[in-house]
C-alpha cells in the first residue's frame, strides 16, 4: 500500500536547444493572436462595405475583445489544473478555426461568429506563451526572453497594419484571415514536438464552472458598457446605467464564488500580495494610456495631417522601434544584474510625459514632433510593462504561475477595453460639439461629425477645412493630457513593489509515493 506525499524539486531551465524551439513556437502564437487585433483596421471599411453590414462593424472589432478578455483568467487556471501544453494547443486550434470561420465568411453575421471562435482562441495564447516560458525558464533569466516577447507586440502593431492595406489592396481582405493559418499550425507543431513540461496532478481537478460563467457575464457587462456608453447610448441612459448596475452586482456574487470555491479562476489571495496588486494596477492604468494613443492617433493623423491609411501607420513606428530596444535591453539588463524595482517606474513616469507632451499637438505641429513623443511613449512601456508580468510570476509558485499571469493579464485587458471605449465616446463627442460651434451651420454645408472621412476632409474649402481639423485638434489633445496622471499613478503604486530576489531555480511540488 503507498500514500502520497509531496517533495519540492529544484530545475535549472531547459537545454538551450530545446528552448530556442519552445520560444519560437511561443513567439509564433503571441504573433497570431496580436496581429489579429491589428491587421483587421486597414481592411475594414472594405470587409463592411463588402458584406453589407457598415451598421455592425463595432462588433466585428468588440466580439474578439470580449471573447478573449472573458478567456484569460480562464485559460491561466485551466494551465496551472491540467498542464500548459494541451491547453495551448486546443488555444491555437481554437483561434485557427476562428480564422478560418472568418475568412469564408458569407455576410457581416459569420464574420462576427468567426472573429468571436478567435477570441475564445487567441485569450489564452498570450497569457499561456507567458506562462510557458516561466515553465522551463527561471525567474532570473527570464527577464530577456520576456523582454523579446514585449517586442511582438511592437512587430505586429507596425506589420499588422501594412499587411492589411497589401491583403485589401491586392489578394483580397480575406487573406487577413488566411495568413492565420500558417502562423497557427507552425505554432502548433512547434507546441506539438517541443513542448515537454512536466505533468501537473494525477487527481481530477475541481473546475470553477460558477465562477467562470459569473465572471463571463461580469466581463461581458463592463466591455459593453465601455464601448455602448456615450456612442450608442448615453452615459445616463437607462439601458447603460442599468448594465453599470449589473456589472457590480455580478463583481459582488463573483467575489462571493470565489470566496467559497475550491479552485478559484483568480484566487482571492492573489490580492493578499503587494507585487500583484501594485503591478497589476500600474498595468490597468498604464494600459489605458496606451490603447488611448494607439487607437485613436492614426485617426487623428488622417483627419488632421491629410495622411493616407498606412502612412499613418507607419508614424506610430518610431514607439514600437523605442519599445523594441528598451524592452530587449532591460530585459538583458535585469537578467544580468537581477534589478528590476525602478525601471517601472521610471517607465510610467516616461509615459506620464509622453502623454503630456502629446497634448501640446496643434494643426501645425511637425510630424518629426509628434514622432520624438510618440517615441517617448515606446521608450515608458519598453521599460514597464513586460517588467509587470516578470514581478508578478516572481511572487508566486510555478503551481500558480498560469493562474496569476492570467489574472495581470485580465486587468490589464480591462485598461485597455476602457482605454479605447472611454476616450472614443469622450474624442466623438468632443469633435462633434466642436464642430456644431465652430460651423453653425455644418448640417447645411453637409458636414456631418459621423461620416466625415479623411477624403471629405481634404476635399473641404480652407476655412471649412481649418475648422473641421482644429475641431478634432482640440478634441483629441486634451484627453491625453487628462489621461498623463494615471501613468503617475502608476509610478507611485510601483514605488510600493518589494523588490524580491528573482529565482534563479524552478521549484515544483512533486508527487512521490511512499511504502
Amino acid at each position: 500500500m503507498t500514500a502520497e506525499s509531496t517533495k519540492t524539486e529544484q530545475e535549472s531551465s531547459a537545454p538551450p536547444i530545446r528552448i530556442g524551439f519552445i520560444f519560437a513556437g511561443l513567439l509564433l502564437a503571441m504573433l497570431s493572436a496580436s496581429l489579429s487585433q491589428t491587421v483587421l483596421n486597414p481592411a475594414l471599411p472594405t470587409i463592411v462595405g463588402e458584406l453589407h453590414g457598415a451598421d455592425l462593424m463595432l462588433w466585428v472589432i468588440t466580439a474578439y475583445i470580449l471573447a478573449s478578455t472573458i478567456m484569460m483568467p480562464i485559460y491561466g487556471k485551466l494551465g496551472d489544473l491540467l498542464g500548459r501544453k494541451p491547453i495551448l494547443m486546443f488555444a491555437i486550434s481554437v483561434f485557427v478555426i476562428g480564422s478560418v470561420v472568418s475568412a469564408i465568411a458569407p455576410d457581416i453575421i459569420w464574420l462576427i461568429a468567426g472573429r468571436a471562435i478567435q477570441g475564445l482562441g487567441g485569450g489564452g495564447l498570450m497569457i499561456l506563451s507567458q506562462a510557458t516560458i516561466a515553465d522551463v525558464i527561471p525567474a532570473r533569466e527570464r527577464g530577456k526572453y520576456m523582454g523579446i516577447m514585449s517586442s511582438v507586440f511592437a512587430l505586429s502593431s507596425v506589420s499588422g497594419p501594412l499587411l492589411g492595406g497589401f491583403f485589401t489592396e491586392g489578394p483580397g481582405w480575406r487573406w487577413v484571415f488566411w495568413i492565420n493559418i500558417p502562423v497557427g499550425l507552425l505554432a502548433l507543431l512547434a507546441a506539438a514536438f517541443f513542448l515537454r513540461l512536466p505533468e501537473r496532478r494525477r487527481t481530477r481537478p475541481r473546475i470553477d464552472v460558477a465562477g467562470m460563467a459569473v465572471l463571463s457575464v461580469a466581463t461581458t457587462l463592463l466591455v459593453l458598457v465601455a464601448t455602448l456608453g456615450g456612442a450608442q447610448f448615453a452615459w445616463s441612459s437607462p439601458t447603460i446605467l442599468t448594465m453599470i448596475a449589473a456589472t457590480v452586482v455580478a463583481a459582488v456574487l463573483f467575489l462571493v464564488i470565489e470566496s467559497r470555491t475550491a479552485e478559484p479562476v483568480i484566487p482571492l489571495h492573489l490580492f493578499r500580495d503587494r507585487n500583484f496588486n501594485m503591478c497589476t494596477l500600474a498595468g490597468l492604468l498604464i494600459s489605458v494610456s496606451l490603447f488611448g494613443v494607439a487607437s485613436y492617433m492614426p485617426t487623428y493623423l488622417q483627419m488632421v495631417a491629410g495622411m493616407g491609411a498606412t502612412a499613418a501607420g507607419l508614424m506610430m513606428l518610431p514607439m514600437m522601434g523605442t519599445l523594441f530596444v528598451t524592452s530587449t535591453l532591460i530585459g538583458r539588463y535585469v537578467t544580468r544584474t537581477g534589478r528590476y524595482k525602478n525601471w517601472p517606474i521610471f517607465g510610467a513616469v516616461l509615459v506620464a510625459a509622453a502623454m503630456a507632451a502629446l497634448s501640446t499637438l496643434t494643426v501645425d505641429s511637425p510630424l518629426w514632433l509628434l514622432g520624438c513623443f510618440v517615441g517617448l511613449l515606446g521608450l515608458g512601456l519598453g521599460t514597464s510593462m513586460q517588467l509587470l508580468v516578470l514581478v508578478v510570476q516572481n511572487s508566486f509558485p510555478i503551481e500558480e504561475v498560469g493562474t496569476a499571469t492570467a489574472s495581470n493579464n485580465y486587468f490589464r485587458q480591462v485598461g485597455a477595453t476602457l482605454g479605447v471605449g472611454v476616450v472614443g465616446s469622450v474624442f466623438t463627442t468632443r469633435v462633434a460639439t466642436l464642430i456644431t460651434e465652430r460651423i453653425p451651420d455644418a448640417a447645411d454645408a453637409g458636414i456631418h461629425a459621423d461620416s466625415l472621412t479623411p477624403a471629405i476632409v481634404q476635399g473641404l474649402p480652407e476655412s471649412l477645412h481649418l475648422a473641421v481639423i482644429e475641431s478634432y485638434n482640440e478634441a483629441l489633445t486634451p484627453i491625453y493630457l487628462a489621461i498623463a496622471p494615471l501613468a503617475l499613478i502608476a509610478a507611485v503604486c510601483l514605488f510600493f513593489v518589494i523588490e524580491k530576489p528573482l529565482a534563479t531555480t524552478i521549484e515544483r511540488k512533486a508527487t512521490v509515493s511512499k511504502p
